[in-house]
């Protein structure tokens, strides 16, 4: 059978050496697209503990992956951007109750490229509906729970009707980051951890009170068809000790 993923941008991280002999065991994490600049450290530091064992990465927005996963894809472990869809994977019985947590506070954010002259910090965020902002980049909404954050922000600003027309939907809060780096819209909603990539690094960030969207909550749960369940229980005390946990507040997360 051939799996096919038509929703999210994948990327996978899989550890790869000419010559070596190959790991003994492997871990499948279907991640959330904000960890992408965490993810690498995180990986590394995992596999570091646990001699023998690969662990590979998809990137995607949390929606699309909750598809994925009632459709059967052979993930071990699902690291959401949000408690929703954990919590429906849960309620789909496809995983336990119990072996879901929370292991970060994602923090939202709007990007400005380093040459832009808009004045959000003190204009407000009505300076998005003026004409120079053409298009405002940010995930869908029913994909991403950045984008459902997104938009209760700018509705909570009293904006979202005048702006709502530039709005520019990636399928993950990625997608929308590449939107932003591309030049194809002014000012981009993003994740935090995602402008500490080296794109996004020199760009401006302002962030978006935590009062204007409902707190992101990021949990992870091992899923109910994992072929590694221990090893996936596992990378999630990881994520919540104090090893994973300096490395989430490294890249911005608030941390539970």
């Amino acid at each position: 059978m051939v799996w096919r993923f038509p929703f999210a941008l994948v990327v996978v991280l899989a550890a790869t050496s000419v010559g070596a002999e190959p790991s003994s065991r492997r871990l499948a994490v279907a991640a959330a697209a904000n960890l992408k600049t965490a993810a690498v450290e995180l990986k590394g530091a995992f596999e570091a503990e646990h001699p023998g064992v690969s662990v590979v990465l998809s990137f995607g927005a949390s929606g699309a992956f909750f598809s994925q996963i009632q459709n059967g894809a052979p993930f071990d472990l699902f690291l959401s951007a949000d408690r929703e869809f954990p919590a429906k994977i849960a309620a789909a019985k496809l995983a336990a109750p119990a072996d879901e947590r929370v292991y970060a506070f994602g923090k939202l954010v709007a990007w400005l490229p380093s040459g832009s002259s808009l004045d959000i910090e003190k204009k407000g965020w009505n300076v998005l509906a003026e004409p120079e902002v053409r298009r405002i980049a940010m995930a869908n909404p029913v994909l991403a729970p950045f984008g459902r954050a997104t938009e209760s922000a700018l509705r909570s600003a009293g904006v979202y009707d005048a702006v709502k027309d530039k709005l520019v939907l990636g399928e993950s809060v990625g997608q929308a980051a590449q939107f932003a780096t591309t030049g194809a819209a002014d000012v981009a909603f993003l994740p935090y951890s995602l402008t500490f990539e080296k794109e996004l690094s020199k760009g401006r960030v302002i962030f978006v009170a935590e009062a204007h969207y409902p707190r992101i909550e990021q949990s992870g749960i091992v899923l109910g068809g994992a072929r590694e369940p221990a090893l996936a229980r596992e990378f999630l005390a990881f994520l919540t000790g104090a090893g994973g946990r300096a490395i989430l507040a490294k890249y911005g997360y608030g941390l539970p």
